[in-house]
């Protein structure tokens, strides 16, 4: 079953209060997504690491749930 977009930015959200979320679907099945986060919380913290915080932030959903996910992140 497809993830909603807003299911996504909840989660991301409840990890990353501060984060600042824009999610495209890029296929529109709702497996497909790009997201690009900002958050204080990635600061000093390399890509891969930024990368780790939003894939641990879907509870294991990437790759069941949520197909694809192209990710843009950055501190503020």
């Amino acid at each position: 079953m497809p993830m909603a977009a807003n299911d996504i930015e909840t989660m991301i959200k409840d990890a990353l209060p501060d984060a600042q979320i824009e999610i495209k679907d890029l296929a529109g099945d709702g497996d497909h997504y790009s997201a690009t986060i900002v958050s204080s919380a990635f600061a000093g913290k390399s890509k891969v690491q930024q990368h780790q915080m939003v894939y641990a932030a879907l509870k294991g959903n990437m790759g069941g749930a949520l197909h694809a996910l192209a990710l843009t992140t950055r501190s503020e």
